[in-house]
């Protein structure tokens, strides 16, 4: 019967974390099967860590920050080989594809903030925890995001009257 503990452990994490752990692949490397790779690894590693957390917003930063780190990983090691990009967009978003293409052609760190700010809710002082960054390069990548952002989706037009 030991058996069952772990899968059922296992279906509970994938439960709780699979649509956020995909959501920040996606984001990252833009291709889905990309993305199911690196989360598939990051379950993985979960799983086999064994560890006990916390809390569950302690676990929570753990996902995040082992999917960012698998994301960095996968990235290196792209640009080794040689491949050809297919762009796709995350799947059943409520938000605009323009908007979608617009943070998906941001750098990544950018990227990162963006999504953990906005879709995820985390603080300034939460991303900057779970990044290891300090607050300020965080505050400054978010910034400097929606700058780039306002920028390609006014088309360098300020709208303010």
């Amino acid at each position: 019967m030991k058996a069952a503990e772990p899968s059922g452990e296992a279906e509970e994490l994938l439960n709780r974390y699979s649509d956020m752990v995909l959501r920040i692949a996606l984001h990252n490397v833009k291709a889905r099967a990309d993305a199911e790779d690196i989360a598939q690894e990051v379950f993985l590693k979960r799983i086999t860590a064994r560890r006990s957390f916390a809390s569950p917003e302690h676990e929570k930063a753990w996902m995040i920050r082992v999917t960012v780190n698998q994301c960095r990983d996968f990235l290196k090691s792209a640009r080794n080989r040689p491949t050809v990009a297919l762009e796709e967009s995350v799947p059943d978003s409520p938000h605009s594809t323009e908007v979608l293409d617009a943070v998906l052609c941001l750098p990544v760190p950018y990227r990162n903030v963006i999504y953990l700010y906005y879709y995820e809710g985390y603080s300034v002082r939460e991303i900057s925890h779970i990044l290891r960054r300090r607050e300020n390069t965080v505050s400054s990548w978010l910034f400097r995001a929606r700058a780039a952002l306002k920028n390609s989706l006014t088309g360098g037009f300020d709208d303010e009257s």
